[in-house]
């Protein structure tokens, strides 16, 4: 089964400029205001900078968990769907969501990233941003970059020890 793609952040690349915010705020919402972005940059201090938005999780828990069906999410691309006249804004599937990506927009009607379905040529935060550190993606991909990593880092930390044995070797 594919994997739904989603916007995922290299972490490597990102300097927290937080122009997704801006952009997708006015895409979305025709406002420059960051709060209302449906993506949030979060300073991991002093070290990183992470994203929050919308995995397009299989089987969506949020849609499962909204009491009113105000959710669905789209067989085609699993972007969540919301039905304005149906949601309430209850919160059960802000709860639901296990990456804090839900926000309760001000009509008291939730938003989630939605990859920009209207607008030729993808999510504009992707498009917008300086470093090119957003891109589309899937749980998939990401699980073999851990792999990789994980398999480079355990190299290198073989090497570290070899070299210091053979210091340690060299001094007696």
């Amino acid at each position: 089964m594919a994997r739904h793609k989603f916007v995922s952040l290299e972490v490597d690349k990102c300097v927290g400029c937080r122009v997704c915010e801006y952009v997708c705020s006015m895409e979305k919402n025709k406002a420059f205001n960051p709060t209302r972005s449906r993506i949030r940059m979060v300073r991991i201090y002093p070290y990183t900078n992470a994203s929050i938005n919308c995995r397009l999780c299989e089987d969506a828990p949020c849609v499962a968990a909204c009491p009113r069906k105000a959710l669905k999410q789209s067989e085609e691309n699993g972007v969540i769907l919301v039905n304005d006249e149906l949601c309430n804004g209850c919160g059960w599937c802000i709860k639901a969501c296990d990456f804090g990506a839900i926000q309760l927009e001000r009509n008291k009607v939730v938003r989630m990233c939605d990859l920009c379905q209207t607008r030729e040529g993808g999510p504009a935060c992707i498009e917008w941003c300086p470093e090119k550190a957003l891109e589309l993606t899937s749980t998939d991909i990401l699980a073999q970059r851990a792999r990789i990593d994980a398999v480079e880092r355990l190299v290198k930390a073989t090497e570290e020890e070899k070299a210091a044995k053979e210091k340690a070797k060299a001094e007696e």
